[in-house]
């Protein structure tokens, strides 16, 4: 058997453990790269969840994102997820790390941000990952799990 790739596995994971239904829900993945948008799009899938793949190019992406019970943002852009493209009490799940610099107590800093504007998304969703200490704890677990899964099926 194939292992799921760590951090869509650990997506799915960390939704289903803080209780949030996929099943009929609608999703949208912003991203759509090999290793967490479109993996993490067939899990949801897999979950009974009606998935829509967008991008960075996608027409209307802020009305696209409006309509999302479940958003994962997965783009690589720095809050490029503005606040009020997120739906009132919608899951997001900010998969972007990103270094900027900000300025902080009057001195420039580098700070990590996702891809979604935390502050203002949070004030909508009911259930927001911050950047960092989100999803990347999950990769981790899920990273382990496999490893012990590799371990095991080849004892076999």
């Amino acid at each position: 058997p194939a292992l799921v790739p760590c951090t869509p596995k650990g997506i799915i994971t960390m939704i289903k453990s803080a209780g949030l239904p996929l099943e009929g829900k609608n999703a949208v993945v912003v991203g759509r790269s090999n290793i967490v948008g479109k993996p993490v799009s067939m899990l949801l899938l897999n979950e009974n969840a009606t998935v829509t793949i967008a991008h960075s190019r996608t027409q209307d992406l802020p009305g696209v994102c409006r309509n999302a019970d479940i958003l994962v943002a997965a783009v690589g852009r720095p809050e490029m997820i503005k606040g009020d493209w997120i739906k009132p009490g919608a899951v997001v799940i900010d998969v972007g790390v990103n270094r900027i610099q900000r300025e902080i107590d009057g001195v420039m800093k580098n700070k990590l941000v996702g891809d979604v504007e935390f502050d203002a998304a949070s004030e909508v969703a009911s259930f927001i990952t911050p950047v960092p200490g989100g999803v990347g704890p999950m990769t981790i677990t899920s990273l382990l799990q496999n490893t012990v899964e590799a371990f095991l099926n080849q004892k076999k």
